[in-house]
């Protein structure tokens, strides 16, 4: 087991799963961590578990909250509906201000666990439009860590790692399946079942369907 540790923001999803792959070929240690926020698509939480068993983390925490609460997302707020075709301008799908909840959570047990690298399956490029992807919101993020935490100011900085911020999203399925991710344990969809059986209609399901395409590879994904 190496002494470089890493905690990995692990939603179910297929972006998230090739993150930690990711992360465990550059040799780190890895422990991840999934929110049980409210969200509508919950089957991604018995996915999180699964890919991190199949990756063979070491520790998997999930963390409950009550985003559902606040509302303002149709993946919080059952009244709202999830699109099923493309919209202008950042969509409904946003959940205000949850990567920011996200990584602050994740910096408190990375600085418990002594583990120095935070990763994040953000992306800048086949992805829906929310602010909380872009490169500037991590860059920002990872400051405000190294000024708010204890091994921040004596020197034991964090890094925020987004290693799929500039890939497209057949890049990151052939990145997936260089380093062993079985796709076929995620999911991505905004509205799957309790099984986990997805839409294929909202806008995660139709990035995800185009880069399997895109990538020649088969998708594994179970439809409704």
């Amino acid at each position: 087991m190496s002494d470089k540790k890493a905690l990995i923001l692990l939603s179910g999803g297929l972006d998230s799963a090739t993150v930690l792959a990711l992360a465990k070929a550059e040799g780190y240690s890895c422990y991840s961590m999934s929110f049980d926020y409210g969200q509508r698509h919950r089957a991604e939480l018995l996915a999180a578990e699964q890919v991190a068993r199949h990756l063979g983390v070491i520790e998997h925490k999930v963390i409950s909250l009550n985003l559902n609460g606040i509302g303002g997302s149709a993946l919080t707020d059952s009244s709202i509906a999830v699109p099923e075709s493309p919209t202008e301008g950042i969509p409904i799908t946003y959940v205000p201000a949850r990567n920011t909840v996200f990584l602050a959570l994740a910096l408190g047990w990375a600085e418990v666990l002594g583990a120095r690298d935070i990763f994040i399956g953000v992306n800048a490029v086949d992805y829906s439009g929310y602010p909380d992807c872009r490169p500037e919101f991590i860059a920002a993020f990872e400051r405000m860590a190294n000024l708010a935490t204890k091994a921040g100011v004596e020197g034991q900085g964090f890094r925020i790692q987004a290693p799929l911020q500039d890939m497209s999203k057949a890049e990151i399925v052939e990145a997936g399946m260089r380093h062993g991710v079985d796709y076929a344990l995620t999911v991505s969809c905004y509205q799957a079942d309790e099984q986990g059986r997805a839409c294929g209609k909202c806008e995660s399901c139709r990035l995800r369907a185009a880069g399997f395409a895109a990538a020649a590879v088969a998708d594994p994904t179970r439809y409704r």
